[in-house]
C-alpha cells in the first residue's frame, strides 16, 4: 500500500473511527491514540481483508478492541473529562445530545453510536460485536430510555 492509498483509507473510514473511538472513551486525547493504533493495524493488515463492509467491519471491531485494551491498561487515567468530549468534532446544536450519549454507560454507547451515527442495522451491530441480536435491541432501548430521562425538557416533541 503506497501512500496515497494509505491517505485515501484515512479520508475514507477515519471519521468512522475517530467517532467510535471519541463516543467509546470519551476523551479526545484517548481518542486520538486509538485512532493512530487502529490505522497502524490496518495498514499492516490491509492485503489481508477483501471488500469494503470486510474492511468497514475489521474496522469498527479493531476500534471496539483498541478501546477495551485502553479501559483495560494499568495505567489509564480515573478521570474522563466529558467536557472536552462534548466540545470536539460536534456541531452546536447537537453538543448536548452527543454529551448525553457520552454520559451513557460503556455497554450503551457503542451500540448507539454504530446505530444512529453509521446506520448499522441491529444484526450489523450484533455481529460486529459479537452479540446477540436480542441483546443489541436491550441495549439500544434502554439506552434511548436513558437519554430521554437526560434529555427532558429539552427534547418534547419525542425524537429521540
Amino acid at each position: 500500500m503506497n501512500t496515497d492509498e494509505r491517505t485515501l483509507a484515512v479520508e475514507r473510514w477515519g471519521d468512522m473511527v475517530w467517532r467510535l473511538a471519541l463516543a467509546r472513551t470519551a476523551n479526545v486525547s484517548d481518542a486520538e491514540d486509538v485512532f493512530q493504533e487502529v490505522f497502524l493495524r490496518y495498514f499492516r493488515s490491509e492485503d489481508k481483508l477483501t471488500g469494503d463492509e470486510r474492511r468497514k467491519n475489521w474496522l469498527i471491531r479493531c476500534t471496539l478492541n483498541r478501546c477495551s485494551s485502553l479501559f483495560s491498561s494499568p495505567w489509564r487515567r480515573k478521570t474522563v473529562p466529558l467536557e472536552t468530549a462534548a466540545r470536539i468534532g460536534v456541531e452546536d446544536e447537537y453538543r448536548e445530545v452527543y454529551a448525553a450519549v457520552l454520559a451513557l454507560p460503556a455497554k450503551y454507547r457503542a451500540p448507539v453510536h454504530l446505530y444512529y451515527y453509521d446506520g448499522l442495522s441491529v444484526a450489523e451491530i450484533a455481529d460486529t460485536l459479537s452479540l446477540p441480536p436480542g441483546t443489541v435491541k436491550s441495549h439500544l432501548s434502554k439506552a434511548r430510555e436513558l437519554l430521554r430521562d437526560a434529555l427532558k425538557g429539552d427534547w418534547n416533541d419525542g425524537t429521540i
